[in-house]
């Protein structure tokens, strides 16, 4: 059982280090499969979302030496859904929990995807500057 959980973790770590990768293969796998490429795209940007969580998270708690990274974004995005659910409560009188859900994990995409970027080229010049 410890095999099966290592070879998990180490998947997800190669697949999250360079999230590009992953993001290409669900959208061109899924797309070969299914002519609709915008479904193709959305289900390519949830896969990648999860993958981005856990290297944002990582890569923030290695800049600043601390354990808050994915906590910070649990909060965040439970911030936004918050905000997103009483929005939709105003407008509407009801939430549809579905939507904003969707629609959280579909900005956190975008928002994770320039936090990585950020957070990347800060870690790679504190490793060319420290050396």
């Amino acid at each position: 059982m410890g095999f099966l959980w290592d070879s998990i973790k180490y998947v997800y770590a190669y697949l999250a280090v360079i999230p590009v990768i992953p993001f290409l293969l669900v959208y061109f796998g899924y797309g070969m499969f299914s002519d609709d490429r915008k479904k193709a795209f959305q289900l390519a940007m949830d896969v990648t979302t999860a993958l981005l969580i856990g290297c944002v998270a990582v890569l923030f708690d290695s800049i600043f030496n601390s354990s808050f990274g994915l906590y910070a974004i649990i909060l965040f995005m439970l911030l936004g859904g918050g905000l997103l659910g009483n929005m939709q409560f105003r407008k509407r009188g009801n939430v549809n929990v579905k939507r904003v859900f969707r629609a959280v994990w579909r900005l956190g995409f975008f928002t994770m995807s320039m936090a990585y970027l950020l957070l990347m080229f800060i870690a790679i010049g504190q490793k060319i500057f420290s050396a």
